[in-house]
């Protein structure tokens, strides 16, 4: 199993962020489309799929399932790949500096092979696929912090 995870300071409560996280379909990032596949509240068993766009250009349809949600510190996501499971987990802590508030925000992915051409895969690529997962991680948190700032703004 491979894990890759990311953390930032971000200049907002965890319980703004952990809205913005959670409130489908407006999820952040904003520019990713988002279909909603259950209905109902949010929380364990929720699904949706989100439509991404792979680095050559074409698309990319994720699937998400919530497996556990613990507003508003920490979300665990399951999302099948091809030949590879992926578990996400976000984590949001309040914290202070220089009397400031701000979120500890932490989000992990964790890459299981379901087949083995997942394992081959992962063989081959394992470090190239870290470091794409790390960037895609980095810019879900950008996102989340530039729509904090857009919330306190308005």
């Amino acid at each position: 199993m491979s894990t890759v995870a990311v953390n930032r300071l971000v200049p907002a409560p965890a319980a703004d962020l952990w809205r913005l996280l959670t409130d489908l379909p407006q999820r952040v990032p904003a520019d990713v489309p988002v279909e909603v596949l259950t209905p109902g509240r949010f929380g364990p068993g929720t699904s949706w799929r989100e439509m991404r766009v792979r680095p050559d250009g074409s698309a990319l349809a994720e699937e998400f399932v919530v497996l556990a949600a613990e507003p508003p510190r920490r979300l665990v996501l399951s999302s099948p790949g091809d030949g590879v499971d992926y578990r996400f987990t976000w984590t949001l802590r309040d914290v202070r500096r220089r009397r400031r508030r701000y979120a500890a925000v932490t989000v992990m992915v964790q890459a299981r092979p379901a087949a083995p051409a997942g394992r081959a895969v992962g063989l081959l690529l394992g470090g190239l696929a870290a470091r794409a997962a790390e960037k895609v991680l980095r810019q879900d948190i950008a996102a989340l912090v530039a729509a904090a700032a857009r919330q306190r703004a308005s």
